[in-house]
């Protein structure tokens, strides 16, 4: 997903999740789900429901998955960042950011957390993403790092984990996506996260593990540690 905000909150329009004072302590244990290999839009649909539904009982969960090949345009998204898209199905979607690409060897992870009681703001939200997928590129001895121009993360100037949140009544959907060992050309038929000529790379180019089911256990415990979530 092409980096990006969408719906963040206002001072003057503060939805009623965000009303409600946080309760880190009392917020039910996060539930992890790993669904495999998924179609792009009923999964983004089951994101949308989830959000619409919960409220503050409701625990958080993270999804771990990849999707079959498929380009996501943000919201506002220039379609002159999608140069030849030719047989890959392009959807036009609701988080912030520009087009991006999804196939199958990426680690797909839809964080679906209830901001307030994690008691993070969106920006937060975002950096504690990216915090994580740096702490998991350390464990495997890669330096990583974000930048203040251009959320996701990056090895040596080459993106790694592209970054696109959705918030809606406090809750957060989307999230972030990270090249493990998949094919990497069709970044070549758009301009990755609205960048003209910004180069791609992967895990497993860079020593890391190759494996989705390894990549997401090790991912885990960072992404609980970062985005505050109840054990």
């Amino acid at each position: 997903m092409s980096a990006g905000l969408q719906g963040a909150p206002t001072a003057t329009g503060v939805s009623p999740a965000a009303a409600r004072p946080p309760t880190a302590q009392s917020a039910p244990p996060a539930i992890v789900r790993h669904l495999g290999l998924v179609e792009y839009e009923p999964t983004w649909r089951a994101m949308q429901r989830f959000t619409a539904q919960r409220d503050a009982r409701t625990a958080d969960e993270i999804w771990f998955l990849e999707h079959p090949p498929v380009f996501t345009l943000g919201v506002s998204a220039s379609r002159a960042h999608l140069l030849s898209p030719g047989d890959i199905p392009v959807v036009q979607i609701d988080r912030g950011g520009q087009v991006t690409y999804h196939g199958p060897g990426q680690l797909v992870v839809y964080p679906l957390v209830d901001l307030a009681r994690a008691m993070l703001g969106v920006r937060e939200f975002v950096s504690a993403l990216e915090c994580a997928v740096i702490g998991l590129a350390a464990d495997y001895g890669i330096t990583a790092k974000s930048r203040r121009d251009a959320p996701g993360v990056y090895v040596e100037g080459r993106k790694l984990a592209s970054i696109g949140v959705r918030v809606r009544r406090g809750g957060s959907y989307h999230g972030l996506a990270l090249n493990v060992a998949l094919d990497l050309a069709p970044f070549s038929r758009i301009n990755p996260c609205g960048y003209a000529g910004l180069q791609m790379t992967q895990l497993s180019e860079l020593g890391g593990p190759r494996e989705l089911g390894e990549c997401a256990r090790a991912l885990e415990p960072h992404l609980r540690r970062t985005l505050r979530l109840a054990p």
